[in-house]
């Protein structure tokens, strides 16, 4: 398989994460207990420190976009168990995270093996 198309599942997983995160903590089930930019600000920005250089498929970045995403893995599989109310917002996360994770890692892979 080309490396794009891994390429693609991880840019997939990575705005798809980014655009649940901010649903998530604004519209579907804000904090009740903690401001919403705070949970914002905690929430989206280990996302944003390798975006810049994911979108320009550095292959660093990618690694590092990688590994950010199992941040969300255990916080998705957390709230999976521990919350029964928002359990299917936790799944998708788990589900996006495992899509930036092996997309960017096997990105990372095929794109060494073609240089």
């Amino acid at each position: 398989m080309k490396p794009i198309y891994y390429y693609i599942i991880a840019l997939t997983g990575f705005f798809g994460l980014f655009a649940l995160l901010m649903l998530w903590n604004t519209v579907l089930a804000p904090s009740g207990r903690l401001p919403v930019a705070l949970v914002l600000l905690i929430a989206v920005t280990p996302l944003l420190l390798p975006m810049r250089g994911l979108l320009d498929r550095k292959p660093r970045s990618c690694a590092w976009a990688a590994y950010v995403s199992l941040i969300y893995f255990l916080h998705g599989t957390a709230e999976a168990y521990a919350n029964a109310d928002e359990r299917l917002y936790a799944v998708l996360e788990v589900m996006l995270s495992l899509m930036l994770f092996f997309g960017s890692a096997f990105y990372v892979r095929m794109a060494a093996r073609q240089n």
